[in-house]
C-alpha cells in the first residue's frame, strides 16, 4: 500500500486558486476513480473535483470557505502501490484538521515490506480528461505539451483544452512515461474520456496488460527519441523550403515552441515570435521571465525576416497549411450557422454626427474625475434603446427550430470585440437603465475583460441585440452578420468630416454611415427602415436622447 496526495488540478486559465464550497467524502472513506471528492468555485463557476486513483481517504486539506491554491494538497488517499508520496507520516503543515491518528495511521501500518515489494513494479495508468467546468460534457484539444515516450513529473502541463471560450491547461496527476496521447488538436474530448496514458510505479488504474484500445493509439513507450515528432502534430504544416529556427534556443528547425496561452497572447501582443526565445522552463517551455529577457535584450525579431544576404525581391516558394481550430473554428461556425439560417436584409444610412460631437467633447471636458471618457458608443446605446421602445420585436432572439419569437423587454447590448483570440460579444446587461458614464464604463470593462481572458461565462452569453464597430478602421459601409439567435445588428462606421448641403449651402460636417443587418422572417423591410430612421434622428438631436 502507499500513500497519493491529490492536489487542485487547474480550473481555469491564470487561476491561481480556488475556493473550497464543499466535500463529497470524509476521513476513511472509501473512494473509486473519478468519484467526486469536492466542489470548488472560481470565477462563480463551481466545479466538481473527481478522484483521480481508487482508494481510502486518510486526510482532507481545508475547509468551505478557504482558499485552496492550485496544485496545492487538496485529498490524501491510501492507495495500492506505491502511491505518489513517500510512506511516511505527512508533515504538521498538510496534516488533516480530523485527529491525528487518523491521518498517520495509515502510512504507519502499511508502510512495510508489502510496499518494498510494489516500488519496483511497473503499472498502466490512463488519466481521463477532468471537468473544466460547470455542465460541460466535451472540450476541444487544442495543443499537446508532451510526446509519446516524455518522461513526465507529477503537475507538469500535458495539454491545452478549451471550452466555453476559455483556454484551460491540463497538468498531470502522476509521474511517469507517456505511451499514448488521446485525441488530435481540433478534435472534441469527453470529459471523462481517456486523454493520457502513462507506464508510472506501482499498480496504476488499470489492469495490466492495458486494455486494447490503449495499445492501439500507440506503440509502447521507446526511449529513442526518435520516434517522438510523429506524436505531436504540430499547429502548421509547410511544405517547400523551411527556415530554420535560429541558434541558441535549443528546438530544432520546424519545431513549435512551448509556451502557455498567457505567454502566447502576451507575445502576440508585443509582436515577438516565440520561435526566436529561447525556453528555460521544463522541456524547453518559455516563461514570462524568458520572454522579458528576450525583449531587455532587444531581440523583437519579426517572423518573416528576409534570411541573411537575402534580396527584397527574392522569389517565394512553398505553401503553408494552418489548421482552423479552437477558437478560430467556433467564430467560423457561428457565422456560417447565422448565415445559412438568417436570411439578411442590410440597411445603410448617412447620419450627421456634428452635434452629437459637439455635445461629447463638452461633456467630455466637464466630466468628473472618476468619469470616463466618453466615446460615440454610449450614445448610439442609448439611441437603440430609445428606438427599441417603439420596436419591441426587433430586441428580440428567434428560436426558428419551435418558430417561437421571444421578446426582451430588458436591453442586454452585446458588443462585438476583437481581442487576442479572435472576435468574442461580451454583454451589457440592462443598457436601458444605464447613462452614459454608466455605459461607457460598463463597455470598457466586459471588452477588457474579453481580451485578457478574464470574461465569465454569463459575461458572453446573453445579448438580444449587438452593435459591432471597427472604430476608426470602420470603413465607409460594412455588412454586419447577425448574432445568431438575435434578430437584429447595429454596425457604426467612421465618422469623417465631408462637405454636404444644408439649407441650400455647402458646408463640411462630421457625417457617419450606419450599416445595420436584420432578420427579414422576422423584420420587414419597412420595419428596418423606420428603426434606423428613428436612431438618425436621436443622433443629429442627441438632447432628445435623454427625454422621456
Amino acid at each position: 500500500m502507499g500513500r497519493f496526495v491529490f492536489k487542485l488540478p487547474d480550473v481555469g486559465e491564470g487561476t491561481a486558486e480556488a475556493e473550497l464550497v464543499g466535500w463529497h467524502v470524509k476521513i476513511g472513506d472509501v473512494v473509486a476513480e473519478d468519484q467526486i471528492v469536492a466542489d470548488v468555485m472560481t470565477d462563480k463557476a463551481t466545479v466538481e473535483i473527481t478522484a483521480p486513483v481508487s482508494g481510502k481517504v486518510t486526510a482532507l486539506h481545508g475547509e468551505p470557505g478557504a482558499m485552496v491554491p492550485v496544485r496545492g494538497p487538496l485529498v490524501e488517499f491510501e492507495v495500492e502501490g506505491a502511491g505518489n508520496a513517500e510512506d511516511a507520516p505527512a508533515p504538521a503543515a498538510v496534516a488533516s484538521p480530523e485527529p491525528a491518528p487518523v491521518v498517520a495511521e495509515a502510512p504507519k501500518v502499511e508502510a512495510s515490506p508489502a510496499a518494498a515489494v510494489e516500488a519496483p513494479t511497473s503499472g498502466n495508468y490512463v488519466f481521463k480528461l477532468p471537468d473544466v467546468g460547470e455542465g460541460t460534457a466535451e472540450a476541444e484539444l487544442v495543443g499537446w505539451h508532451v510526446k509519446v515516450g516524455d518522461a513526465v513529473e507529477e503537475d507538469q502541463i500535458l495539454a491545452d483544452v478549451m471550452t466555453d471560450k476559455a483556454t484551460v491547461e491540463i497538468t498531470s496527476p502522476v509521474a511517469g512515461t507517456v505511451v499514448a496521447l488521446h485525441g488530435e488538436p481540433g478534435k472534441a474530448s469527453p470529459v471523462g474520456g481517456p486523454l493520457v496514458s502513462f507506464t508510472v510505479a506501482g499498480k496504476g488504474n488499470v489492469p495490466a496488460p492495458a486494455p486494447a484500445a490503449i495499445s492501439a493509439a500507440a506503440p509502447k513507450p521507446d526511449p529513442a527519441p526518435k520516434a517522438a515528432p510523429a506524436a505531436l502534430p504540430p499547429r502548421t504544416q509547410t511544405t517547400g523550403a523551411s527556415k530554420p529556427a535560429p541558434a541558441l534556443t535549443g528546438r530544432a528547425a520546424g519545431e513549435r515552441p512551448l509556451a502557455s496561452p498567457a505567454v502566447r497572447n502576451r507575445a502576440r501582443d508585443l509582436g515577438v515570435d516565440l520561435t526566436f526565445v529561447p525556453g528555460s522552463g521544463p522541456a524547453g517551455r518559455i516563461t514570462h521571465e524568458d520572454l522579458d529577457g528576450f525583449i531587455a535584450r532587444g531581440g523583437s525579431v519579426p517572423a518573416t525576416a528576409p534570411a541573411a544576404g537575402g534580396s527584397t525581391y527574392a522569389r517565394a516558394e512553398g505553401t503553408t497549411e494552418v489548421r482552423i481550430i479552437g477558437l478560430r473554428r467556433k467564430i467560423a461556425e457561428k457565422m456560417a450557422e447565422s448565415v445559412r439560417r438568417i436570411p439578411h436584409i442590410t440597411y445603410v444610412e448617412e447620419i450627421d454626427m456634428t452635434a452629437l460631437e459637439e455635445l461629447r467633447a463638452h461633456l467630455n471636458a466637464t466630466k468628473a474625475k472618476d468619469q470616463p471618457k466618453l466615446n460615440v458608443l454610449p450614445f448610439i446605446a442609448r439611441a437603440i434603446v430609445v428606438a427599441l421602445r417603439d420596436q419591441p420585436q426587433i430586441n428580440a432572439t428567434y428560436d426558428d427550430e419551435n418558430g417561437v419569437l421571444t421578446q426582451h423587454a430588458a436591453v442586454h447590448l452585446g458588443i462585438a470585440a476583437q481581442t487576442p483570440n479572435g472576435l468574442m460579444v461580451p454583454v451589457v446587461r440592462h443598457a436601458e437603465a444605464r447613462d452614459p458614464y454608466d455605459t461607457a464604463a460598463e463597455i470598457a470593462r466586459v471588452s477588457g475583460a474579453a481580451k485578457d481572458g478574464s470574461a465569465k461565462r454569463e459575461e458572453l452569453s446573453g445579448s438580444t441585440i449587438t452593435i459591432t464597430s471597427l472604430g476608426t478602421l470602420g470603413g465607409v459601409v460594412h455588412t454586419p452578420i447577425i448574432n445568431h439567435p438575435e434578430v437584429a445588428i447595429v454596425g457604426p462606421n467612421k465618422i469623417a468630416e465631408r462637405v454636404v448641403v444644408k439649407d441650400g449651402q455647402m458646408v463640411v460636417r462630421k457625417m457617419m454611415n450606419l450599416s445595420s443587418s436584420f432578420d427579414h422572417r422576422i423584420v420587414d423591410g419597412h420595419d428596418a427602415a423606420v428603426f434606423v430612421q428613428r436612431i438618425k434622428s436621436l443622433l443629429e438631436n442627441p438632447a432628445t436622447l435623454w427625454m422621456g
